[in-house]
């Protein structure tokens, strides 16, 4: 899973990336800091293989992990290869979600690129790069389909009408993301690769100020929550600066740290289940001696697909998941015990996984 963090130069992209990968991705306080981008894998934090690996007493514990991308800063006229345009744009197209960084607070001493804060007006000129590369492409693929539509190909006829439907809806401003698509519309959608029919989740970057006067929600972050709704994105609180901070100490001082600013978990976790929830993405679990392990799938996979994720052999000599969820294991204290209660069950082809299905997948090849 591939997200790429985005933002207008200074914004703290970088310091954010700094945070969660603790990778030491440079950050300065001018544009175009971060020209390749920096790739950083951070583990999702998953209590429950804490438990299951007191519980199974097992050698090795296994995360899932998110790949994080810090994408260079963009400027207005990107999509025409201002700044380092082009390059930005390219690597967006590898990611699975964008998570836009937007700068809401105030302070004379790190450079704004457009001179004032304005959270609105800076998602705007990112969205809208976004927005006119997206055209340029389709109007290059409109270009290649209008004269097979009028030789009378049925397919092609298809396809012109929903490029003509994404142009206007482009052309109004508005991204790919927010229109409704039929399933076969949304399939086609997917191959043209489009910048902005990409989710995105909004990180609304504070001060250590406001964090300590306990405002969390801003007037600046109002209105990017506002905005967010508004095209059914997620948005996130985060103090970029403090996540750095957090990053470098040890789990005592941080939980120390995270009590003296009134917080229950950091940002990083927050930014990892709302990725998760943006992705339709969730977790289901494996345990024994040898190890605990969580295992990423998309939201509506069958077992078999689920099994495949472990090894394509479990996969292709699928005979049945034998299940218990991890709260009911957890209840009865030991696997022993929840299947002396008959709490274990049998599922085969047909089950679609739950988050938090602890699983053993019996097959044969």
């Amino acid at each position: 899973m591939k997200l790429g963090i985005v933002g207008l130069p200074n914004v703290g992209k970088s310091t954010l990336f700094n945070a969660i990968t603790q990778a030491g991705a440079e950050s300065a306080n001018y544009p175009f800091c971060t020209i390749e981008p920096n790739v950083g894998v951070v583990n999702v934090p998953d209590e429950r293989l804490d438990v299951l690996e007191k519980m199974y007493s097992s050698r090795k514990k296994v995360y899932t992990s998110i790949e994080f991308y810090d994408i260079a800063g963009l400027v207005k006229g990107a999509s025409k290869g201002e700044g380092l345009g082009n390059k930005f744009l390219s690597h967006i197209r590898e990611v699975a979600a964008i998570v836009h960084v937007v700068r809401c607070f105030e302070d004379e001493n790190i450079v704004h690129v457009e001179a004032s804060v304005d959270p609105i007006r800076d998602i705007e000129i990112i969205n809208l790069e976004l927005i006119f590369s997206d055209l340029e492409i389709i109007d290059r693929r409109i270009e290649k389909t209008i004269k097979l539509a009028r030789s009378g190909d049925k397919k092609a006829k298809e396809e012109l009408s929903i490029m003509e439907k994404l142009k206007s809806h482009l052309e109004a401003g508005k991204p790919v993301r927010t229109l409704d698509f039929t399933e076969d519309e949304a399939a086609f959608i997917k191959d043209l690769f489009l910048l902005t029919s990409k989710p995105v989740l909004y990180a609304a970057n504070i001060s250590e100020n406001d964090l300590v006067d306990g405002n969390l929600e801003n007037d600046m972050v109002k209105k990017v929550k506002e905005y967010a709704k508004n095209e059914n994105s997620e948005v996130i609180t985060v103090c970029a600066k403090l996540e750095e901070d957090l990053s470098t100490l040890d789990d005592e001082e941080k939980l120390e740290m995270l009590n003296e600013y009134g917080l229950s978990e950091p940002g990083l976790n927050k930014l990892i289940h709302s990725s998760y929830k943006l992705l339709g993405l969730m977790s289901f679990l494996t345990a024994g001696v040898q190890e605990v392990r969580a295992w990423t799938i998309v939201n509506g996979t069958k077992a078999p697909q689920a099994a495949g994720k472990i090894h394509t052999d479990i996969e292709r000599g699928f005979i049945r998941a034998e299940i218990i969820s991890y709260d009911k294991l957890v209840d009865c204290g030991s696997e022993a015990a929840a299947k002396e209660k008959g709490f274990y069950r049998l599922e085969g082809k047909d089950y679609v996984m739950q988050d938090g299905d602890v699983v053993n997948f019996r097959f044969n090849v």
